[in-house]
């Protein structure tokens, strides 16, 4: 328990309470540490899991059953939290943040987990903000909004065919709206998958009533008396076409929030600039982790980076782990939204005529199948995974240790044929395989909290947090936990026909 932060006492303070700043605190309480810790809020809602927010958008999640932390956890832990109350300000000279309440608030060391903020495009139709009828999707306050005009509305455009288009496409289309994404590249998520993917996932999206619309160069909203009504195109050979729409979802990426670093004279490039303990080339008294960070020039966007960083530095600052260092991380994207199953790593854009290296490929585009491993030098450097993705828990693990390859590649791809289907059964695979990657949990972590009690999947998640990222691992979870079960269940009945 820590003890109430007194007045005037430095202590640490974390601006920025999603997913990188709350698992930072969280990390940090979890190693008893006395300091006082304060964390600002700019949302008023506790942190939650934005990974999930397509599934609260198609009405399938409650807003509350994606939060991260109960109502009294802050109290209980000791930590002065500041929900809905934004930094204006930090004052390096005198180490104090200045927030909008008008409170100012000293600290010993200061953590900047401020996150990223959508990009909206400049056009015409958008100087003055966003109209009425166009909104970005980012927060939870973003969804709830979308929500409510989509009570009224018929038919929507979204804007970008990246990661968060297409969850925002399905969100929309599950509450049963006529949605069409725009995409200004030849072919949807193309930092994340090939051409031939990308025919593959838009193909999944037209059977769930998702149109799409490829080279489409957003010239414009329209709008009329302040309402859109709809964009409009900029055609190859000169001229423009109108799309309708009473329903515009702005998609086009995302930018470090790097306003408040910039403003203290902080070193920003992309992000703040950290070295590997975390801290501010600048001024090593502050800190950034998460999507406002940038180290060894890589700015991540993803969960699992996020919450790698978020454990390192509670290392380094509660003590308990002088050494950590973040080295960087390999981003693996998952997508997982009604169905939509997807799993993106490393270097995906090679093709079979390039020199050096080894690609093979599976699909079945009527059935919404693609799968593709990149080899080189017998190391995984990159697959993609949609549709059936039940090799992605190998995959992951070979592209995330770089460890050799089987001689049977095919069965890599279809866990069952040859060697390769080692990994995934339970029963063969070793208890320092990660299982889920957003947490870095590994079966043997899972196999001692079953040994300790925790007989559920959900048990399971309490104690390790598995499956509480993008819950690809859900499966595999469920999986180890039922096995274990049968396991005991054999070794009781083989105990009672040995004494009968």
């Amino acid at each position: 328990m820590r003890t109430a932060r007194k007045a005037g006492e430095a202590g640490i303070v974390v601006v920025g309470n999603g997913m990188a700043g709350s698992r930072f605190v969280g990390e940090l309480c979890s190693r008893d540490r006395d300091t006082p810790v304060t964390v600002f809020g700019a949302e008023p809602q506790r942190p939650y899991n934005r990974v999930l927010l397509s599934n609260v958008l198609a009405g399938m999640t409650r807003p509350d059953h994606i939060s991260l932390v109960d109502a009294p956890w802050y109290a209980s832990h000791g930590v002065d939290a500041r929900l809905g109350v934004e930094v204006t300000r930090v004052d390096r000279a005198a180490k104090t943040v200045h927030a909008a309440d008008g409170t100012v608030t000293p600290y010993g060391t200061l953590v900047l987990a401020t996150g990223s903020t959508a990009f909206i495009p400049p056009m015409p139709g958008l100087e003055d903000g966003l109209p009425a009828g166009a909104l970005v999707f980012r927060t939870l306050d973003d969804c709830r909004r979308i929500s409510e005009l989509a009570e009224s509305a018929r038919r929507a455009v979204v804007v970008g065919g990246g990661l968060l288009g297409i969850e925002a496409a399905r969100g929309l289309a599950g509450r049963g709206l006529d949605v069409t994404v725009l995409h200004l590249a030849g072919h949807l998520m193309e930092r994340q998958l090939d051409p031939a993917a990308g025919r593959v996932l838009a193909r999944t999206l037209a059977a769930l009533g998702i149109g799409t619309r490829l080279q489409a160069d957003v010239a414009a909203l329209r709008t009329a008396g302040g309402t859109v009504t709809g964009v409009e195109l900029a055609l190859s050979g000169g001229g423009t076409e109108a799309v309708d729409a009473d329903l515009v979802v702005l998609s086009c990426g995302v930018r470090p929030e790097v306003s408040l670093a910039r403003g203290a004279g902080l070193a920003v490039g992309r992000g703040v600039l950290v070295d590997d303990e975390l801290r501010s080339v600048t001024d090593p008294s502050v800190r950034a982790i998460g999507e406002c960070s940038e180290h060894r020039d890589e700015v991540y966007g993803l969960v699992a980076p996020a919450w790698e960083q978020a454990g390192v530095l509670a290392g380094l600052l509660a003590g308990t782990d002088p050494a950590a260092r973040f080295t960087g991380a390999r981003q693996i994207t998952r997508l997982k939204a009604a169905g939509i199953e997807l799993a993106s790593m490393g270097e995906t854009h090679f093709g079979d005529d390039d020199d050096g290296v080894e690609v093979v490929r599976f699909t079945d585009a009527a059935r919404g199948t693609y799968k593709k491993a990149v080899i080189r030098d017998g190391r995984l450097i990159g697959a993609i995974l949609i549709g059936e993705t039940s090799a992605a828990g190998t995959l992951t693990q070979l592209y995330d240790r770089a460890a050799p390859l089987p001689a049977e590649r095919l069965g890599l791809l279809f866990p069952g044929l040859g060697a390769a289907a080692e990994a995934p059964s339970p029963l063969r695979m070793p208890d320092a395989a990660t299982v889920c990657q957003c947490n870095d949990v590994s079966k043997g972590r899972i196999r001692a909290c079953w040994q300790a009690g925790a007989r559920t999947a959900a048990d399971v998640a309490r104690e390790t947090r598995a499956t509480t990222g993008c819950g690809g691992c859900r499966d595999a979870v469920e999986g180890i936990v039922a096995w274990l079960d049968e396991q005991e269940s054999a070794l009781d009945g083989q105990e009672a026909a040995d004494v009968a």
